[in-house]
């Protein structure tokens, strides 16, 4: 039995992509997902599981009618999915009277249930939130009631505050795979038993890293599972180093050199790090060359010579003020408040 785990769509967000991406970057959740079915179809997988999350708030009936439509493409996969804190099912949800398709398994339910796949010999078993948070570990005494010869697990959550969850214990109840959703992060929890899925798009500058999906396939000598990057971009943390050569104009190129090696696609965090000529500020709103820059943040300091200031303003208060944090290591908050300082103190000089 082939399987296709995907997981936390957020469909309706609209993710910060900078100014290149940010338009169309709604639709491109969409997309990604859409992309999903063509995989089905080609790999022609029997069941597509999708663990929580499809919407990143309450879905409208208009895009459960846009999902089921993109869902009726599927030639012979069967779907099963569940509603996660996010879109968790309200009194006056849609989810509730929405119509699927044949093959379309929504488990509304709030208690653990279990929808039974004959064609496929299999049984998946979850439950919906019907609130944002829920404290209780619902899956640690899930057993599977062998109704099927495979049995899955889909399920959403794995903090405190959304069913945690002991991945030792739930593999002790005898389900071929456990299929998780909320952490937006692709991780192994057990080999080849238990994984989340991650996001299927990075939809926050910290979902950093691959983004994709698990495909799996369950036999008489058990399961097998590997992650697949799909996602169309990612959110990639640079540090970008600078000394007193750097001007802006230079800094801008290096970041524009950055950017075209590890892929203009992608959107990126810059941290600017490093020793600059006390002279020089980085206009920060220019640093952004293919407007795919999210979030970039100066964090270098002026390269002053202490010394030398201090020998030439001994007797005021720039050379008392130096003379007293000189000494400090570079990375210590002394040597930060002597920087901060010095430069606030020159400043007022010029003016």
């Amino acid at each position: 039995m082939k399987f296709i785990h995907i997981a936390d769509l957020h469909l309706g967000a609209k993710p910060d992509a900078g100014n290149a991406y940010s338009q169309n970057r709604e639709q491109e959740l969409w997309d990604s997902f859409r992309d999903i079915i063509t995989i089905c179809n080609q790999k022609k997988t029997d069941l597509l599981l999708i663990a929580g999350d499809l919407f990143h708030r309450q879905p409208l009936l208009r895009e459960l009618k846009e999902m089921n439509s993109i869902l009726e493409m599927l030639d012979q996969t069967e779907v099963v999915m569940i509603a996660g804190n996010h879109d968790h099912i309200r009194k006056n949800s849609y989810y509730r009277t929405f119509t699927w398709a044949p093959h379309v398994h929504m488990i509304c339910s709030q208690e653990m249930s279990c929808v039974e796949l004959d064609r496929i010999q299999t049984a998946v078993y979850g439950c919906s939130y019907h609130s944002r948070e829920i404290l209780e570990p619902l899956y640690d005494h899930a057993v599977p009631e062998g109704r099927q010869k495979y049995e899955i697990l889909l399920a959403h959550g794995g903090d405190e505050k959304h069913i945690p969850i002991k991945s030792n214990q739930i593999m002790t109840l005898g389900y071929d795979y456990a299929a998780f959703g909320h952490i937006h992060k692709p991780q192994m929890l057990v080999e080849n038993r238990m994984a989340y899925a991650g996001s299927l798009e990075p939809t926050d500058v910290g979902d950093t890293g691959a983004h994709g999906y698990i495909e799996g396939k369950i036999t008489g000598n058990g399961c097998q599972i590997r992650f697949v990057p799909h996602a169309l971009r990612e959110y990639r943390h640079c540090e970008v180093q600078v000394d007193k050569s750097v001007t802006g104009h230079v800094l801008r190129q290096k970041i524009a050199d950055m950017i075209e090696e590890q892929g203009k696609q992608h959107m990126y965090k810059i941290t600017l790090t490093g020793y600059r000529d006390p002279d020089i500020w980085y206009e920060l709103d220019h640093m952004d060359p293919y407007g795919n820059v999210v979030e970039i943040t100066d964090h270098t300091k002026p390269a002053y010579d202490f010394e030398k200031l201090k020998n030439e303003n001994k007797g005021n208060i720039l050379g008392q003020y130096i003379e007293s944090l000189s000494g400090y290591p570079a990375d210590s908050l002394e040597y930060q408040a002597l920087c901060e300082g010095v430069q606030a103190l020159m400043e007022t000089r010029r003016g």
